[in-house]
């Protein structure tokens, strides 16, 4: 996401498996803990963009160092904690 806006309709596009439902609850909480911004537009058809804030930008490097882990130690969302290597 970056800097950019993004409309729902694209984020559910992008983001597989997941249900309208879900994906709003989602940004509700991101929004409530200041991750994201939504920004609602008076137009018909309304429109609805989000982007990240400040704090969620800033957030933004950790992200990067956790998908590097991920990679590395081969973690997925799907991954049992049996599936998980200790000790390494």
């Amino acid at each position: 996401m970056g800097a950019r806006t993004i409309r729902f309709g694209q984020l559910h596009a992008i983001v597989p498996h997941i249900s309208r439902k879900v994906l709003t609850e989602q940004l509700k909480e991101l929004e409530e803990d200041g991750l994201l911004e939504r920004l609602a537009y008076k137009e018909l058809p309304p429109r609805v963009e989000y982007r990240l804030s400040e704090k969620g930008l800033a957030f933004l490097p950790i992200l990067e160092h956790i998908k590097a882990w991920n990679l590395k130690y081969e973690v997925g969302p799907l991954a049992k904690a049996t599936d998980y290597k200790y000790g390494k």
